[in-house]
Formats: structure tokens, C-alpha cells, sequence
């Protein structure tokens, strides 16, 4: 089975683009017409094709709040998904749907046929599925799904609010540096030879850094691009080389500690979610170690997964292993304690997003004036170096 591109109409003569596994044209016609389209183009998907679509996790959340809301309606499970298919404007979300949809008709549970699309629900949302489906609380999981998916969602916004702007900032001074040294020096540089007198030291500096950018252009913009292209490749291939990116990315200053609260803000909240729906402690451990996406808190993760399994309690894995600051800590040991674990983890993932929000405000606010400080230095800089032997010519003129 391949995937296929289609064009389709539906019953009211809309056309219809998009992408579904089928066997053959013959397979792919059958397909679509039981998702009431009439095919009218066809062909195998090759790699960088146009009409791929993506499935996002705005798509997942409007996914569990429909099934939720149907499910407490208590519409049957394939109609459901049978209206949720109908409704979906993302074509591969629709794709998605027909092959569950199919899957669920032909005696699968929602769980396994959802596993068969491994690239849109993780191993997370399976288990869940399925714990909701074992306990008879498949609409609470739903609900709780939908949840942890916007706080997700707001928290994958934070992350990105804490990268962009920064970046953002370092790229005009980035810009602006590379104005003053290629273009704006070397036009004042001709000007001041002009005047024959000696140049301070900070104006050789100057002039001798403004000649390296415009002689090794190619080198200035070219050599970190190409150290972060060969970083790129070295980190997808080699596991030790991810490893030292991931170390080193917890271990910077101020950002790097905020990543870290990121990760177990995620973690604690996924935990907190599997475990309130049934699932045991260490196969709610061992299945969200895939989505931490640190190798080194995902092995810290591992080890705390081996302590349980060797008889310790969970306070006393996580302590060993230092992910925890003790203040949530000894949230888990009273949650463990009074065997309100759940409630506990979901505390512990409050205290992370509260003080990840902070923590992204105080760098934001710190941030600027930096950029702006050294955006200023450098001109100064340019400016001393430039106007302070003109502004000394100009007064032996004047005597």
C-alpha cells in the first residue's frame, strides 16, 4: 500500500485535494467513494510532491473535543467519527479518519485502529485511548486529551516566544554590524586617509576590522553557516554529538534553565494525565520519555524508571536522579504519601508553567536592553573611532 495524491468531487461539486494510502487506482477509487467523493485524478505520492498536508495539534484538539462531546451524547463511535470526518477541512486529517474509520468497522478497538497512524498519535494518545476504552471512561480521557493538548499547545508558544525574539534581536544586530563594517566604515575610511594625520589606535582597530569583513566576506557569513549545517547533520547521525547539544543546551545561562522547566512542565503534566486514567507508574515513565526530546532528561527519566523497578519509591528515584528542585519533591512525597499522586504531579506541572511564564518574562525584559546595549557600544564605537580624528583636525585648523 503507497500513498496516493487524488483531486475529488464531493456531493455538492466541491473539488477536493489531497492524500490517502491505497493499493491502486482501483483501491483508491473504492476509498473515496466511501468517504462520498467521486475521483477525477489519481497518481502515487513521491517526495516533494505538492498536496501534502499537515496535521497539527490544532487538528488533534478539535479531534478529542468532538469525539468528547459526541461520545457524552452518546452518539455511537463510528458515527462519531463518521461526522468528524465529514466535517474536517484538512484533507489529510480526513484521510486519516476514512482509514479509522475502516479500521474500527472491521472489528478493531478506536485505540488500535489509531495506533495504524503512528506520525499522528503517539504513543501518549494510544495509551490513553486505551486505558480509557479498558476503565469505561473513554469521554474523561477525551476531555483530559483535549486539556493537555491546549496547555501543550500554549506551552509550545511560550517555548517559541522564548527562541524567536531573542534570535530576532541577535539578527539585527547581526545586520546592522555587517551595514557598518562592510559599507558605512570603508566610505569614512577614505575620507580620513585623505587627512594624513595618525590615527588613534581604536580607528587602526576600526579600519583593520572593517578590511576583514570586507575581505573575508564570505568567510564571515559562510563559516557559521556552514558550522551549523555540519552541526546539524552531526547531531542527526551521531546519538553521542545529540547527546553534547543537549547538555549544552540545559547548561546555558538563564535560557537553558528555563528549557529544562519546559521539559518537566511537560512531563509532569503527561505523567499526572496517565496516571490519573489508570495507567501504572512505570508505564506512564516509560511512555513519556519519548516526549520529553532531551536525551539527558530522557536517561535520567530511564534510571528513575529502573529504581522503581527495583523496589525504590518513586520520591526517592526522582531525588536520586536530580530532575527535581526539592520543593517538588516534597510534593511528590506527600502525594505519594497520601495517595493523591495524581493531584500531586498535576501541582508539580502548575509550579513548572507558572514559573516557566516568569521566567520567559524576566529574559524578554532583559533581553532588549542588552541588544540594545551593545547595538549602541558598537556604534560608539564607530563613531569615536570616525568623528574623534575629524573633530581633532578641525581644532589645529582652528588654531
Amino acid at each position: 500500500m503507497s500513498l496516493h495524491l487524488y483531486k475529488a468531487m464531493d456531493a455538492t461539486g466541491k473539488i477536493v485535494r489531497g492524500q490517502i494510502d491505497a493499493l491502486n487506482p482501483v483501491d483508491l477509487e473504492m476509498r473515496l467513494r466511501r468517504m462520498d467523493l467521486d475521483l477525477i485524478d489519481g497518481q502515487p505520492f513521491k517526495p516533494g510532491s505538492f498536496g501534502a498536508s499537515r496535521i497539527g495539534r490544532r487538528e488533534l484538539i478539535a479531534f478529542c473535543f468532538h469525539l468528547d462531546q459526541l461520545a457524552r451524547a452518546g452518539v455511537p463511535i463510528v458515527e462519531s467519527l463518521i461526522d468528524l470526518r465529514d466535517s474536517q477541512e484538512n484533507p489529510r486529517m480526513r484521510e486519516v479518519l476514512a482509514d479509522v474509520i475502516e479500521s474500527v468497522e472491521g472489528g478493531k478497538t478506536l485505540s488500535q485502529a489509531l495506533a495504524g497512524h503512528p506520525q499522528v498519535f503517539d504513543g501518549v494518545f494510544i495509551s490513553l485511548v486505551r486505558a480509557g476504552e479498558q476503565t469505561g471512561n473513554l469521554p474523561l480521557v477525551l476531555h483530559n486529551l483535549t486539556e493537555s493538548l491546549k496547555w501543550q499547545d500554549e506551552l509550545a508558544a511560550q517555548t517559541k516566544r522564548l527562541v524567536t525574539y531573542p534570535a530576532f534581536l541577535a539578527l539585527v544586530v547581526i545586520l546592522v554590524t555587517l551595514f557598518l563594517m562592510l559599507y558605512l566604515v570603508p566610505q569614512m575610511v577614505s575620507f580620513l586617509k585623505t587627512m594624513g594625520q595618525e590615527l588613534p589606535l581604536h580607528t587602526q582597530l576600526l579600519i583593520a576590522t572593517s578590511n576583514f569583513f570586507v575581505g573575508y566576506w564570505y568567510v564571515v557569513i559562510g563559516l557559521p553557516l556552514a558550522l551549523a549545517a555540519g552541526g546539524g547533520v552531526a547531531v542527526r547521525s551521531s546519538p553521542a554529538a545529540r547527546r553534547r547539544l543537549d547538555a549544552a543546551r540545559l547548561a546555558l545561562p538563564w535560557i537553558g534553565e528555563i528549557y529544562k522547566k519546559i521539559i518537566l512542565a511537560r512531563f509532569a503534566g503527561v505523567f499526572a494525565m496517565m496516571y490519573a486514567s489508570g495507567i501504572s507508574v512505570l508505564d506512564s515513565i516509560r511512555t513519556t520519555q519519548g516526549i520529553v526530546g532531551n536525551t539527558v532528561i530522557c536517561a535520567g527519566l530511564r534510571r528513575v524508571e529502573e529504581m522503581i523497578g527495583e523496589g525504590q519509591n518513586l520520591t526517592v528515584a526522582f531525588q536520586s536522579v536530580g530532575l527535581f528542585p526539592p520543593l517538588v519533591i516534597r510534593m511528590l512525597r506527600v502525594g505519594e504519601n497520601s495517595g493523591a499522586l495524581d493531584a500531586a504531579l498535576n501541582n508539580v506541572s502548575y509550579f513548572y508553567n507558572r514559573d516557566v511564564r516568569e521566567s520567559i518574562a524576566r529574559v524578554q525584559s532583559m533581553v532588549e536592553p542588552a541588544m540594545t546595549l551593545i547595538v549602541g557600544l558598537i556604534l560608539g564605537w564607530v563613531m569615536l573611532s570616525v568623528l574623534g580624528p575629524i573633530y581633532d583636525t578641525i581644532s589645529r585648523l582652528k588654531i
